[in-house]
């Protein structure tokens, strides 16, 4: 669901309709997003529309990218390591 309201604002039905699951499910999942700040509902009359809001997945890109640096780093001076022993077995 959520790579779906990222293309775009979508109806319950929209965002249900690719799954083999009731109206009632997805709304549940709705909700869920909904809890996590991820998900703007907008209702005009009986339609509700869900829009993503990305704003709390920006810590999480945060997160990420700092492990990323992290261990890249580590692997790079591991490569390094291993380079400079097998150098050192041939000399």
């Amino acid at each position: 669901m959520v790579g779906r309201l990222a293309q775009g604002a979508h109806t319950v039905s929209e965002l249900a309709e690719p799954f083999q699951i009731s109206l009632a499910a997805a709304s549940k999942h709705i909700k869920v997003l909904e809890h996590a700040g991820l998900l703007k509902r907008d209702v005009q009359g009986r339609v509700h529309w869900c829009s993503l809001d990305p704003a709390p997945l920006r810590g999480v890109q945060d997160w990420l990218r700092f492990y990323d640096q992290f261990w890249t780093g580590r692997l790079d001076t591991l490569d390094d390591v291993i380079k400079n022993l097998g150098g050192k077995n041939n000399g």
